[in-house]
């Protein structure tokens, strides 16, 4: 290639990373905000998180439109065609945080409707902060091309497990204790649910940061918490889809 061409396909590498960084500024705000309208009761804000997901959805097409026309025209190698697929992986989760974030925001909306439960959505919101942290940590990871800060965030996957698996306990007592708060209940739990998915999403961009820095996949299964005795018997929702029931 000549110096032009040399230069033309650099630009378009550095381009495809902005957008994803860029998209997972995004993806961090809207998680932080559906947080945050849980907390608050905020209509206004969750409506927002709501609206805002257009944004992420539409930068999930461009990328991934990029990165197939750079495939094709450029026909990448090595560190430049794991940089190109890693920018494909990424914007796909970072569109699946989006989404985890809308559930938080929709089901934010019908627990303002009730009584507040300040008690249990302070739980929400410690194990918000928690994830909300580990996709800031993953991202300046990827930004910053930092290995190590990003297998920080994969060693501490079962942390986030710890936390649903607390707070799944907490809720079951609170159902159980009076069911009047059952409604309530199970969506402060599906939204713990989105929390944890959200965890392992940040573990997977983790798991894409080491291997386009390094060419090597990740060897091993994830750290993950022990599940407190009885719990796999326990009554788990199961989630199918983006998340069920809907909080349309």
């Amino acid at each position: 290639m000549n110096q032009h061409t040399v230069k033309a396909y650099g630009d378009e590498l550095n381009q495809l990373t902005a957008e994803v960084v860029r998209m997972g500024g995004l993806a961090e705000a809207q998680v932080a905000d559906a947080i945050e309208s849980v907390a608050r009761r905020d209509v206004a804000l969750a409506r927002a998180v709501i609206e805002r997901d257009l944004k992420l959805d539409t930068l999930h097409y461009d990328i991934e439109k990029k990165a197939i026309r750079l495939i094709a025209l450029r026909q990448p190698v090595a560190s430049d065609l794991r940089r190109t697929l890693g920018a494909i992986k990424l914007a796909s989760d970072l569109e699946r945080t989006g989404d985890l974030a809308k559930n938080i925001a929709k089901r934010a909306l019908i627990l303002a409707e009730g009584e507040p439960m300040q008690l249990l959505t302070r739980s929400i919101e410690r194990m918000g902060r928690l994830v909300s942290n580990r996709l800031r940590d993953v991202l300046d990871a990827y930004t910053a091309s930092e290995v190590e800060r990003a297998m920080s965030v994969w060693q501490t996957d079962d942390e986030v497990d710890e936390h649903y698996n607390a707070l799944f306990r907490e809720l079951l007592t609170y159902m159980m204790g009076d069911p009047r708060t059952i409604t309530a209940c199970t969506h402060l739990l599906f939204m713990a649910k989105n929390l944890e998915r959200i965890g392992d999403h940040a573990t997977n961009i983790a798991e894409t940061v080491h291997y386009e820095i390094t060419g090597e996949d990740m060897m091993g299964e994830r750290p993950r918490a022990v599940p407190a005795p009885g719990e796999d018997a326990a009554p788990t929702p199961t989630l199918t889809g983006n998340d069920a029931p809907s909080a349309d």
